[in-house]
């Protein structure tokens, strides 16, 4: 019973849409007619207020790192199940039928709970990505990608099935993005 309610509370959170909620808030705008209508940080950029779409990357991280940290001390075999269940309730909230982000800030969250080593290496490489390419979406696939790689080679504690399962998952988030970069049409990052 305890584990239900665990899993259907990270559910719950990971629903939240922080960047929904802070544009609506602060700017009396609707995140999803903006950009790509997606509720994550990425998007929020967009509205051009840098603050919000900050606390959208903050806030979305720590419902991830949260329910992990929360799940390893009562329910530390379930930690990887909790994990993808917030991560789902971020892509497909029940508040907004079932259309929600693209859980990569979500994903990050929860590598950081488990491995801050793998946190970091998918940050310089999300970074490194960015700055090259200027894609957000690019940056996200490619540095989810590079944590599969590193397991294999150095065998960390992460289950590979983990990993790739939450790649895929972002792969198929991003497929719109694959698309429009592709065709030349995907927004750059303005720094």
């Amino acid at each position: 019973m305890e584990i239900i309610i665990l899993s259907l509370s990270s559910y719950i959170l990971g629903s939240i849409p922080f960047g929904l909620i802070l544009t609506k808030v602060f700017l009396k705008k609707d995140v999803r007619k903006i950009g790509s209508g997606n509720i994550g940080a990425t998007n929020v950029l967009r509205t051009g207020n840098r603050i919000l779409a900050l606390l959208t990357l903050v806030l979305d991280i720590v419902k991830g790192y949260f329910v992990v940290k929360i799940s390893s001390i009562y329910f530390p075999n379930s930690v990887y199940l909790i994990g993808l269940i917030c991560f789902i309730g971020h892509i497909f909230p029940i508040w907004l039928k079932f259309k929600g982000g693209k859980g990569v800030a979500v994903y990050v969250g929860i590598i950081l709970a488990l491995s801050f080593k793998l946190a970091l290496i998918f940050g310089i490489i999300w970074l490194i990505v960015l700055f090259a390419f200027r894609y957000s979406s690019l940056s996200s696939i490619l540095a989810s990608s590079s944590l599969i790689l590193y397991n294999s080679i150095f065998n960390d504690k992460f289950s590979s099935i983990f990993l790739i399962l939450f790649f895929l998952i972002i792969l198929y988030t991003h497929k719109q993005n694959i698309l429009r970069i592709k065709d030349r049409k995907e927004t750059k990052i303005k720094f």
